[in-house]
């Protein structure tokens, strides 16, 4: 039998508390870099390992920095002087049964093509690639040698999720989103992808501080910075005026009507180039800012600073036996399964505690604490319970849908 308890939680809803502050940093934020790039070089291993050799080999790409490097800019395009170094560090296995693997050449094509992807100014072939990749330890390594289909777990560690989002948790992650959204890069080519969104409600009242750097090449002075920067603040509040409104009828009138957003708000007219955020590339990593892996958003998208939170980085970790990616990840699943199947349930945080070595579907303790809508959590306990006794006895199909990249970690 698995050790599951659930308990109520006397406490009110985040969306009730008076004061909720929540952060999004977006696709070009250095430490989203390095953490999507690290994931994507484990999802690509994983998915070789199992294609050369019919298993998932003991890796974990979950130690990377974005080391920033230097530009001049300049209106209407300025140039990059010094390119950013990407250091790619941690453990893999290179070989098994005899037959070798160029994980260092993975790891950098994989970095290459996710840039490509998604940083639309960024030339991937400029970039300096440092793999630090080495073997792992021998008893770690073992536990893939070990067999069954559920491995035991490589570290004791612990993990929490939650459900649902807050208004304002849901309106700084989709904020964040619009404004990288394929379609607003077409209508503001200038927008760059370095976007961060800082959320505020104190009560009802809703502020966002948002900072977007404006790609220079598009920029031909800095009364036309200006003049962009204004329509892009009036988009900014008019999507967030719509968000806000469909989410006030289902939350109770818990947010105003028309929430109040700033943006780049270190601008200081009449300093030129110096007093306005222009980047060359779209990212502040090009000469601002270094990016570090764990240092972003949870695996749910958010940085939510009135929730408890999970201290392991999901990123790049292997997805079969690295608790700290599949409890941290699975622990916000299980939450948001109890909150949409059990009946009268307002809020539910989910925790998840391993042991090294015990397999994974087999927690040291597994903890749902429930705030109630009506009624008390004994009544419901039994139906929470079964959520949790499924989720794991499904722990595999579950690292399986983390093999193929089907979760998003950041």
């Amino acid at each position: 039998m698995r050790n599951i308890v659930i308990e109520e939680l006397k406490a009110s809803e985040v969306y009730r508390q008076k004061v909720e502050v929540v952060e999004r940093k977006g696709l070009g934020h250095p430490d989203y870099i390095c953490d999507a790039i690290m994931e994507q070089i484990s999802v690509n291993l994983s998915q070789k390992y199992l294609e050369t050799f019919g298993t998932i080999l003991h890796h974990n790409i979950d130690k990377g920095m974005l080391v920033a490097g230097q530009v001049r800019g300049k209106f209407r395009g300025g140039k990059v002087v010094s390119p950013m170094r990407l250091i790619i560090g941690d453990r893999a296995t290179f070989e098994y049964e005899g037959v070798e693997l160029d994980v260092p050449g993975l790891a950098v094509e994989t970095a290459k093509d996710w840039l490509s992807e998604n940083l639309r100014f960024v030339e991937p072939e400029s970039v300096i690639y440092q793999v630090e990749l080495k073997r792992g330890s021998a008893e770690l390594t073992d536990i893939f040698s070990r067999g069954g289909k559920v491995l035991g777990a490589n570290d004791t560690s612990a993990a929490v999720g939650y459900a649902p989002l807050s208004p304002t948790e849901r309106l700084v992650l989709e904020t964040e989103r619009y404004l990288n959204s394929k379609k607003f890069k077409k209508e503001f080519p200038e927008s760059g992808e370095d976007i961060k969104v800082m959320g505020l409600r104190h009560k009802e009242d809703v502020h966002l501080t948002v900072a977007a750097p404006l790609v220079d090449r598009f920029v031909e002075s800095e009364e036309d910075y200006f003049k962009r920067k204004i329509e892009l603040h009036d988009r900014i509040e008019e999507f967030a005026a719509g968000f806000a409104e469909k989410e006030r009828v289902e939350f109770e009138a818990c947010m105003c009507v028309k929430p109040t957003a700033s943006l780049n708000t270190l601008d200081i007219p009449g300093r030129g180039m110096e007093g306005i955020y222009t980047t060359v590339t779209g990212t502040s990593a090009e000469d601002a800012d270094c990016g570090e892996v764990g240092r972003g958003n949870r695996v749910n998208g958010i940085i939510p600073l009135n929730r408890p939170v999970s201290s392991e980085a999901a990123a790049g970790k292997n997805p079969v036996s690295h608790i700290g990616k599949i409890y941290n990840i699975l622990s916000h699943r299980i939450a948001a399964e109890i909150y949409n199947q059990v009946p009268d349930v307002s809020e539910v945080y989910v925790w998840l505690l391993s042991e090294i070595g015990t397999p994974i579907d087999q927690p040291q303790i597994a903890t749902a604490q429930l705030v109630m809508k009506k009624g008390a959590a004994g009544d419901v306990e039994k139906e929470a319970a079964e959520v949790i006794e499924k989720e794991l006895e499904n722990i595999h199909s579950f690292s399986m849908e983390l093999v193929a990249g089907k979760r998003p970690i950041c």
